[in-house]
């Protein structure tokens, strides 16, 4: 089989940059380990994704927004962030934004949903994507000359560009020979959805607590009961998520509530629990010979600024001008000096925030004395600091 672009994933990221190239007389396939049933009919993972502005204008242009049902998209409108047992709280209003909510909040599995289902009618559009599923990559051969992938089954599909999207651990990247920095926090992020009986006004919630970090991603009210609802995210020791995942779900109702310290009264569990670990990994590499990443494939972020996906959407909007752009004038769509000036425009917008993200966490997770005065301090003094919390709105919008 020969193809203009080989994308190794076929998770949202892969999947808009597909949808993106389409229509434009390119040849796209998609390979993906997983199956059709898992692919087309996603099922719930507990990830609530925050998406700024900018990436709500990006799914728009792709045809996602649309095919998400306007009742699970969630308001984002306001931030704060809470530390430790303290009652103080830095606020970050979105008035300090130009928009009227700094972001919106939507299920993993609906915007993967929204991402095949968009896909598919590319295909049926224009017929220029061909998803090959249940598949595995074995082998990646990229040169100057041109770029190949083999499959499990001996099939080789030769490309102009391969382009890794899988995830953060990609090992399409690691065939390429392209080592990451990795970061283990040695801890789970256990994320659910839980009713409760104080409003949340729409405000997202950071709280560095000692010994954990929770996180409140506003929903909408629950539409069987109509009670508040939030996604509910508890970060704490590798171990520890062991044993909270094997609570009851009354159990862990009322032992989210004593974490919660009461604030938001009964806590009730409406949905299963999830387990992640929490590990950062930043490529040395985004791009090789006709070879780049995007995604996690070339950002894995912490979940605390919660800008994975926008990284992902951000990644995907620069590779597809850049591709497209190339294939308009008659160039070589895997030429090296494009693929370099999306790693240039790709890390300049993104290693900033990953390395702060590092340093917040850092700070805000050490326990010592001298380290909880720092954490206070630092909190109310960033409070009054009216510019430095403009910026953090606008780094939430995605302006």
């Amino acid at each position: 089989m020969d193809v203009d672009i080989v994308i190794v994933g076929a998770g949202p990221s892969g999947l808009c940059l597909a949808r993106s190239l389409s229509g434009q007389g390119l040849n796209i396939a998609v390979v993906e380990l997983q199956q059709l049933d898992t692919i087309g009919t996603p099922p719930f993972d507990g990830r609530e994704i925050a998406l700024t502005q900018h990436s709500a204008s990006i799914m728009k242009e792709l045809g996602l927004w649309q095919l998400i049902e306007p009742q699970a998209i969630s308001q984002l409108r306001d931030a704060k962030i809470l530390d430790g047992r303290s009652q103080f709280e830095m606020l970050i209003p979105h008035q300090l934004s130009q928009y009227q909510e700094l972001g919106w909040l939507i299920s993993n599995h609906l915007i993967r949903k929204a991402a095949y289902d968009a896909t598919q009618e590319a295909i049926k559009l224009n017929g220029d994507i061909k998803l090959i599923l249940g598949r595995k990559v074995i082998k990646v051969k990229a040169s100057q000359q041109g770029a190949s992938v083999t499959l499990d089954d001996g099939e080789q599909i030769k490309a102009e560009l391969v382009v890794a999207a899988d995830n953060r651990f990609s090992t399409t990247r690691r065939m390429m020979g392209i080592a990451a920095d990795m970061h283990d926090f040695g801890r789970n992020m256990l994320v659910c959805c839980m009713t409760h009986d104080v409003p949340h006004d729409h405000i997202a919630w950071e709280w560095f607590d000692y010994g954990q970090t929770l996180a409140l991603l506003p929903m909408n009210p629950d539409p069987l009961t109509g009670l508040y609802r939030s996604s509910v995210v508890i970060t704490v020791a590798s171990d520890e998520a062991e044993e909270l995942i094997k609570l009851s779900p009354e159990s862990f109702s009322q032992n989210a509530k004593e974490r919660f310290g009461g604030r938001l009264g009964e806590m009730n569990l409406i949905s299963t629990i999830h387990s992640y670990p929490l590990i950062s990994v930043y490529p040395k590499r985004l791009v090789g010979n006709r070879f780049a990443t995007v995604g996690d494939a070339a950002v894995g972020m912490h979940p605390v600024t919660a800008h994975g996906f926008n990284f992902g959407l951000l990644g995907v909007q620069k590779l597809s001008q850049e591709i497209l752009s190339a294939h308009k004038t008659g160039k070589d769509i895997g030429n090296q000096s494009l693929l370099l000036r999306y790693e240039r425009t790709h890390r300049l917008k993104t290693r900033p925030l990953f390395l702060m993200t590092r340093l917040i966490t850092e700070i805000y997770t050490k326990e010592s004395p001298p380290a909880k005065f720092l954490r206070t301090a630092l909190l109310h003094i960033s409070e009054k600091l009216t510019p430095f919390k403009k910026s953090i709105a606008l780094s939430l919008t995605g302006r």
